[in-house]
């Protein structure tokens, strides 16, 4: 196989999409390869690429299923639970901190 074509930002032919670009039509790769690559200069730093689809070859979204919805409330559920003191935070605990900012910092939250 050879090489895929790289198109420069905004230069892209009609009928190839990116991922978001077909998600936005309501649209998913499906399962095909990459067609061909986009290309962003920047100064003093690798370019950023972008994965071109064809917009004929790709599939519709598939819908959420009501086992889909419950997974995702349970993942985000987890994502919000304090490992330490095992409360919902009631927003997405911090990676950085790796708990809820109560237990990051206790003193401040009694000075308060």
């Amino acid at each position: 196989m050879g090489a895929l074509p790289v198109f420069r930002w905004r230069l892209a032919p009609d009928g190839w999409a990116t991922r978001l670009q077909l998600r936005a039509r309501g649209l998913r790769p499906g399962g095909q390869q990459v067609a061909a690559t986009l290309e962003r200069p920047w100064r003093r730093r690798p370019p950023l690429v972008a994965h071109l689809y064809c917009v004929d070859l790709a599939m519709p979204v598939r819908p959420m299923t009501p086992g889909r919805w419950r997974a995702h409330a349970a993942m985000m559920r987890a994502r919000r639970t304090c490992p330490s003191c095992r409360r919902d935070a009631g927003y997405v605990i911090p990676t950085l901190l790796g708990m809820c900012v109560s237990c990051a910092y206790p003193d401040e939250q009694r000075a308060s």
